[in-house]
């Protein structure tokens, strides 16, 4: 009995050890974006996220699994899956160019938050009161760190609330397919469709006025978002995904650090507030589900009675 509970044991932690790194990976993703999207077109560097993404998926996937795994269900649902991650990386990549990277992922944690939303308004699925409490929490937080009104607003400051949505609405799709989908076959699809839409533009924004530091940055971009996509679907294989939730929070401190290092800044006081804010209230809300998880795992092992 000692041995399975040890695998168990090891076997979540090391889905932690995998979640932390892909939160690193991504909150360097985004210091890199913003250092590089300062002098490289926008649709160029969003080029090489994706394309990197998708050719590296497609060596290291086709010669194990064939063409086989091009196979789906749901080809519009992968489309628009794409889509809607691209929306969500243009959104981000916007953001990173007026916002600091700390601020800017604080906002974006909210994104489990409006699922939560989502999935009352849209999946009715029963929400309970505790739940509104903590995404009213978290986008409060998100309202001190914009502010609207102030003088340092502008309309700049919105865009991470567009990629919330893009996000979140790209989160349920994906829940959904997970039922019935290859998780490989949707990550080599969202690779594609974002590299073929992106391409589309890159005649009117290409540019080969660009510093040997910042070319090899676009690779490390593209290198990240895959390092981080691939350790992110390695820690759901090994940990439920409820009780990885609280530690992508993770995320904003890795954030700060980056935006503290490259650029010098620190949140005022008020942007931490909301900071601590929606990290509060998104870690409230991961509780909540892994609790609700663990109490109906329970109510399925009880015996049934003649």
């Amino acid at each position: 009995m000692s041995r399975p509970a040890s695998a168990a044991a090891g076997s979540a932690l090391a889905g932690i050890a995998l979640t932390v790194a892909a939160m690193a990976c991504f909150a360097t993703l985004d210091t890199t974006t913003k250092y590089v999207t300062a002098t490289v077109p926008l649709l160029m560097a969003l080029w090489f996220r994706y394309a990197f993404q998708a050719v590296v998926t497609t060596i290291a996937v086709l010669p194990v699994r064939g063409l086989a795994v091009l196979r789906t269900a749901h080809p519009r649902f992968q489309l628009l899956r794409g889509v809607l991650l691209l929306l969500s990386s243009l959104f981000a990549f916007l953001s990173l160019r007026y916002m600091p990277v700390g601020e800017f992922t604080a906002i974006v944690m909210i994104t489990p938050l409006i699922i939560t939303l989502l999935a009352s308004t849209s999946l009715g699925e029963k929400v309970s009161t505790l739940r509104w409490v903590l995404v009213v929490g978290g986008f409060t937080g998100a309202m001190v760190i914009i502010r609207p009104g102030a003088s340092s607003f502008s309309w700049a400051t919105l865009l991470p609330l567009s990629l919330v949505v893009s996000n979140s609405w790209f989160q349920v799709l994906t829940s959904k397919m997970a039922k019935t989908e290859d998780p490989v076959t949707m990550h080599l699809y969202t690779g594609w469709v974002g590299a073929l839409i992106v391409t589309v533009t890159l005649p009117f924004v290409w540019t080969s006025e660009i510093s040997t530091l910042n070319w090899g940055l676009l690779l490390v971009m593209g290198a990240l978002a895959s390092i981080g996509h691939f350790m992110l679907i390695l820690a759901y294989k090994r940990s439920p995904a409820a009780s990885l939730t609280p530690y992508l929070y993770a995320q904003i401190g890795f954030a700060m650090v980056g935006g503290w290092l490259v650029f010098s800044h620190v949140p005022d006081r008020l942007s931490t507030m909301g900071i601590v804010m929606i990290a509060v209230c998104g870690v409230g809300g991961a509780w909540l589900a892994f609790r609700e998880s663990r109490s109906a795992r329970q109510v399925e092992v009880q015996p049934v009675e003649a």
